[in-house]
């Protein structure tokens, strides 16, 4: 695996280096030879990749990644410029517009968000095509849910949106006393009128950075 940078690599070493990971990676390597898995394995860790460890300002937790082909490239919620928007994709640019009044973006392209300083760290970070949570099960939990634990050790005021049940169980790796936690139902069009519409987690991120010192997010993707 190529260097991650960032400061990942350091952070990370003690994950990279357990049997847990190892058998992760043997897993891995069987389906990938096997079986149409996405993201693309040079994609795997961009969540890492395009947000340093020291500029990790809010972490944003999806479940796994898309599983239908040119969707997944690494980034949760995220798809490239010119791939038509998941429907979850959509109820986030809505709440986006009504929460800050910006108009949707043309793209589904997240990864100014993650320059910005948004970890957008999916619990599983590997799906086989067609087949939701297909991976859960393979030791990714583990890695991930240490990976968050990480993140609440490691940075002084940070934000972590829980959007749906599986994010929000999530919550006792997460130290209450310096970082905030803004959680909801899921952007799902199954779930979304169930408290995810209206709950301004972009606002409220800001708001909680600027009272800590820390310069907001700019959640634009129009620019």
């Amino acid at each position: 695996m190529k260097p991650l940078g960032g400061g990942w690599d350091e952070l990370l070493a003690p994950l990279f280096s357990d049997e847990k990971y190892l058998r992760i990676r043997e897993f891995l390597k069987q389906e990938y030879s096997t079986h149409i898995v996405y993201p693309d394995m040079y994609d795997l860790y961009n969540c890492f990749r395009f947000t340093p460890v020291n500029g990790v300002k809010a972490v944003l937790l999806g479940q796994d990644p898309y599983h239908e082909p040119g969707q997944a490239h690494g980034l949760c919620f995220s798809v490239r410029a010119g791939v038509p928007l998941p429907p979850s994709l959509v109820n986030i640019f809505k709440e986006l517009q009504s929460d800050l009044g910006m108009p949707p973006a043309k793209s589904g392209d997240l990864s100014k968000w993650a320059k910005e300083g948004v970890l957008l760290l999916n619990t599983s970070l590997t799906v086989r095509e067609h087949i939701a949570n297909s991976h859960s099960k393979c030791g990714w939990s583990w890695f991930t849910d240490n990976v968050i634990r990480l993140v609440s050790e490691n940075r002084p005021h940070a934000v972590f949106i829980l959007w749906g049940g599986n994010a929000r169980s999530k919550k006792p790796l997460i130290d209450q006393t310096k970082h905030l936690i803004v959680e909801s139902a899921h952007p799902s069009p199954l779930s979304a009128h169930n408290g995810f519409f209206g709950s301004r987690p972009f606002s409220r991120t800001n708001e909680f950075l600027q009272q800590n010192g820390i310069v907001p997010i700019d959640w634009d993707l129009n620019k």
